[in-house]
C-alpha cells in the first residue's frame, strides 16, 4: 500500500512537471502575426522596413539572418517604396520580427491574393 507521503509527493511532482512544461513551451508558442502591405521606407543601418497595411496603420518590421525572403530579388536589399508585400511576423521585447516577407500577388492563389481574412492580418 502506497503511504499518503508517497502519493502527496507524487502528486506535487507531476504538478511541478506541467508547470513548468507551460513556463518552457509558452515563449516557443509566440503567435505570428500576418501583415498585408505596401513599403513605404527601409533602414538598412538597423534592418528595418515600414509598410502601410491595408487598413492604413504604418508598422516597422525588423529582419535578421533568419528571416526568409521569397520571390524578392536580393532578399532585404529587395525591398523598396511601392513594393506590395506579405509578411509573417512575431512580436518580440523589440517590436515586430519578420520570419518570412514575400512580394503580394495580385490575386487568389497559394499566395492569399492579399486579402485580409482574420483577426491576425493588419
Amino acid at each position: 500500500m502506497v503511504s499518503k507521503r508517497v502519493y502527496v509527493l507524487l502528486a506535487t511532482a507531476a504538478v511541478t512537471a506541467t508547470v513548468m512544461l507551460g513556463v518552457i513551451a509558452g515563449p516557443a508558442q509566440a503567435a505570428l502575426r500576418h501583415i498585408d502591405g505596401t513599403v513605404i521606407s527601409k533602414d538598412a543601418s538597423n534592418k528595418t522596413f515600414r509598410v502601410t497595411t491595408q487598413s492604413g496603420a504604418k508598422v516597422r518590421i525588423r529582419v535578421n539572418s533568419a528571416t526568409v525572403f521569397q520571390r524578392i530579388a536580393g532578399g532585404f536589399g529587395g525591398l523598396h517604396a511601392g513594393l506590395a508585400v506579405e509578411v509573417e511576423a512575431k512580436q518580440t521585447s523589440n517590436g515586430l520580427l519578420a520570419n518570412h516577407v514575400e512580394t503580394r500577388s495580385g490575386g487568389g492563389g497559394e499566395g492569399g491574393g492579399g486579402h485580409d481574412d482574420g483577426p491576425n492580418h493588419a
